[in-house]
């Protein structure tokens, strides 16, 4: 195992996930999908993630800085990014991809498919609701993951 714990240039937002993974020695994927899922959970993700960005040093910054300093650093850094990511949200809004409307558009469907099964009351349907769609959900997502990257080996 790695004996300092750095955020990496393997970044998605800020090299948190990334560092997590080289120090874990484990696949930066899985680690972000263990960050999201907290974050779908009960929200506790987005604040760990924020709080390891703060304290967390980059790989370009010195070792053994002032705690104080780099938490400074880091805040600004993060501030630049929020602002980065708001911007590239307004472009995206702007232009959307053409395969965002059918997304929308599908997962509308489903979601008020599952509405109309609860507020209908069918007494054979009881199983399904928002936690059974989410499982489902996260196991047809699990397996795509893991066939791709079978395939991929």
């Amino acid at each position: 195992m790695n004996t300092q714990l750095y955020r990496t240039t393997d970044r998605i937002v800020s090299g948190v996930c990334g560092g997590l993974a080289r120090y874990l020695r484990l696949d930066a994927t899985l680690v972000r999908l263990f960050f999201v899922l907290l974050a779908l959970g009960d929200g506790i993700g987005v604040l760990i993630y924020a709080i390891l960005w703060l304290i967390m040093p980059s790989e370009d910054q010195p070792a053994g800085g002032n705690l104080n300093a780099q938490v400074h650093t880091n805040a600004n850094e993060m501030a630049d990014r929020v602002q980065e990511m708001a911007q590239e949200a307004r472009r995206a809004v702007s232009a959307p991809n053409p395969q965002t409307y059918k997304i929308i558009g599908i997962s509308l469907v489903v979601l008020g498919g599952m509405w109309l099964i609860n507020t209908l009351d069918i007494s054979w349907l009881h199983w399904l609701n928002y936690h059974t769609l989410w499982g489902i959900l996260l196991i047809v997502g699990g397996v795509l993951l893991l066939t791709r990257r079978v395939q991929g080996e």
